[in-house]
């Protein structure tokens, strides 16, 4: 998985080192840190595009974000496509959950998903939410859930 800042640099680690090395500074910084990580999509043409972001919160100073892009032509249902973007929040969380246990960090994950029925995207929030929960997660839905519905959807627009 290649990842990248917001202003494009290459993370030329693998993502579990770079995260390290981001809560090690950040906190020898006296910054406390949040995580939220989350998964947006848009479907251009016959592709549908992928935008998971890992947001490192730095309590009452701001913040920024790793980004990792992908793509795929398989065709999804809207509910589809919204399991599927949980499911890549899901992947980088369970890969980087035990370093946030180590180091006393909070992680929330967050889908994309409104939690009014009006929306079609609400035909998966039962199921994300089991999902996500059931990995033992913090979940956030829309409006809460701004690295999925803010940070990834200004990449993948």
């Amino acid at each position: 998985m290649l990842w990248r800042k917001f202003n494009g640099d290459k993370i030329e680690l693998p993502i579990i080192e770079a995260v390290e090395h981001v809560i090690k500074r950040e906190t020898a910084n006296g910054y406390r840190l949040k995580v939220c990580i989350g998964t947006d999509s848009q479907v251009k043409g016959k592709d549908t595009e992928f935008a998971t972001v890992i947001v490192f919160l730095r309590e009452g100073h701001g913040g920024f974000m790793f980004i990792h892009n992908d793509s795929t032509k398989q065709q999804f249902s809207i509910k589809e496509r919204m399991l599927m973007e949980v499911a890549k929040s899901i992947e980088i969380a369970y890969e980087l959950c035990n370093l946030f246990t180590d180091y006393n960090v909070d992680m929330e994950v967050h889908a994309d998903i409104n939690t009014n029925p009006q929306f079609k995207s609400n035909d998966a929030l039962k199921e994300a939410m089991g999902y996500i929960l059931g990995m033992g997660f913090a979940f956030k839905a829309k409006p809460e859930a701004f690295a999925s519905s803010c940070c990834a959807n200004k990449i993948v627009n």
